[in-house]
């Protein structure tokens, strides 16, 4: 098997990022947008030892869960990969990628029960992060990065984003190109802005701004306040956070608040949330409560127990159950994320919790 030699193919299975794999003599293919059970023919990209990737030329025999997708940079974005599959089929294939990760670690078949979908899979995500850059004609852009790469993808309708998130990082990145201020180049390091980041409660509609800076020079920043809280009155609190590594990790760890009080309140069913800047908090709250509904469900409590919540971030998993257990222990690496969590066991009124810094 050689680079760009064409191919018809059938797609045998698909593996854990949604991608057709097909086998041609002891070649495993890995082809993005390919469905099992579809032929099709197939250019080919790159060959390892026992490895090859390819594109998909033509559709010869379509899968009947195939479908058109409803997004216009889908084929050039690498924020979601099942856009063309049918969403009830996507559950059976996310199913069935769990039992395969499970056989292969038990070495024994595993049955588990049915994905639980989402009533609406769309706009669902309470947490934006749109990097900033410099487009190849060198001008400013901010969207999504492109499949496998850090070129970005101008987006103007995510369909996984909230929809208020998407207007403000659109009101802030309007603000930037009207005032000039240069985007980050990770080619020579430098630029000023990295990152919109944009945090919505759900429940509460408080929104956050954060946006990351190569420096905390950010000229103008009174004049940005006024124009997107004048626009988005549900913005409470805008952060700068700095970030002048030469890295691929978003956040840095310094922050600075120039507008409200650096944080937000989310519910999750009756429970209420702090969340700050580099808290880690669940991106899809909809499907976090059936989540952590469905494990106190499983776990069979019977209010004596102690529970240990490893990794616990803000202390969400912890807080959800506090009222079924008798005692709870939070552990978390990360200290500000512990400072939320005792601070959320407070406002919860919890005095069964404790949470500690800890590595797991």
């Amino acid at each position: 098997m050689v680079k760009n030699e064409e191919l018809e193919v059938d797609i045998i299975d698909n593996g854990f990022e949604g991608e057709g794999i097909a086998k041609v003599d002891n070649f495993v293919i890995f082809i993005p947008e390919a469905i099992i059970g579809e032929r099709i023919r197939i250019k080919i990209l790159k060959v390892n030892k026992n490895i090859a990737y390819g594109k998909i030329l033509e559709i010869i025999k379509s899968s009947k869960y195939r479908v058109e997708s409803d997004c216009n940079t889908y084929s050039k974005c690498g924020g979601c990969n099942l856009r063309h599959i049918n969403y009830e089929y996507s559950l059976e294939m996310k199913k069935k990628s769990v039992q395969n990760t499970l056989r292969k670690a038990l070495k024994r078949d595993i049955e588990i029960d049915d994905m639980i979908g989402m009533e609406e899979p769309y706009y669902y995500r309470n947490k934006l992060q749109y990097p900033v850059g410099v487009s190849e004609n060198g001008k400013i852009t901010m969207g999504v990065f492109a499949k496998r790469s850090h070129r970005i993808i101008e987006t103007n309708d995510c369909k996984l984003q909230n929809k208020a998130c998407q207007k403000v990082a659109k009101d802030v990145f309007d603000f930037i190109k009207q005032k000039e201020i240069l985007g980050y180049d990770e080619k020579t390091n430098l630029g000023l802005v990295r990152h919109v980041i944009v945090r919505i409660g759900v429940k509460t509609d408080e929104i956050m701004v954060i946006i990351v800076l190569n420096s905390m020079n950010l000229q103008n920043e009174k004049e940005l306040v006024e124009f997107v809280t004048t626009k988005n009155p549900n913005v409470k609190t805008i952060v700068k956070n700095l970030n002048n590594k030469n890295t691929n990790v978003i956040l840095g760890r310094e922050n600075q608040t120039i507008f409200g009080d650096g944080y937000i309140f989310d519910y999750l069913e009756n429970k209420k949330f702090k969340i700050s800047p580099l808290s880690f908090y669940q991106v899809n709250p909809v499907q976090t409560v059936k989540l952590y509904t469905k494990a106190v469900e499983y776990a069979e409590l019977t209010g004596k127990e102690t529970i240990f919540d490893l990794y616990c971030g803000v202390g969400t998993i912890g807080i959800f159950a506090s009222d079924k257990v008798e005692k709870i222990y939070g552990i978390e690496a990360v200290e500000n994320a512990i400072k939320d969590a005792k601070e959320n066991a407070m406002i919860n009124g919890i005095k069964n919790a404790e949470f500690f810094v800890r590595k797991c």
